[in-house]
């Protein structure tokens, strides 16, 4: 059982690998990792973080938290799940760039079911090619699909 280990590692106190997404607009290297409000435009960002879930409930989007593994209520997980680092990466790069776009990213880790299910939705909704290199394959997401054909 997950929740077992990750309590054991607590106890012992071994820490996750925290997940980042980095990302590169008009030259420079933007690094996010979930939560982040160190940016100097994170206020900008979770506006559009807003704006984006709700455009992308409007076109079918529900949170997916089987993926969430903390004693939290289901709310607090879904708060949980939308300041993940991809999602602040993508609110980031609408916000820094024109329409139709390529988004590129790295992430350290392997991206979550919901965060690849937004990916999906944005390249649908926004129009944009959203291209992620995580930790096991890269994830071309264009017009509502992925490369990966969602086996990762």
């Amino acid at each position: 059982n997950l929740r077992e280990v990750r309590k054991m590692m607590m106890e012992r106190g071994i820490k996750k690998t925290p997940g980042c997404s980095l990302i590169v607009m008009n030259g420079a290297v933007h690094e996010f990792v979930a939560g982040d409000v160190s940016h100097p435009q994170s206020e900008e960002i979770y506006s559009k973080l807003e704006e984006m879930t709700e455009d992308l409930k409007f076109a079918g989007y529900l949170p997916d938290t089987s993926e969430v593994f903390l004693d939290i209520g289901e709310e607090e997980k879904e708060t949980a799940l939308n300041r993940h680092s991809e999602k602040l990466a993508i609110a980031f790069a609408l916000i820094s760039s024109g329409p139709g776009v390529t988004i590129r990213m790295v992430k350290n880790l392997r991206m979550c079911v919901d965060c690849h299910h937004v990916a999906k939705l944005v390249s649908r909704v926004y129009d944009r090619e959203v291209i992620v290199r995580d930790r096991t394959r890269f994830h071309h997401f264009r017009h509502g699909l992925c490369s990966c054909k969602d086996y990762w």
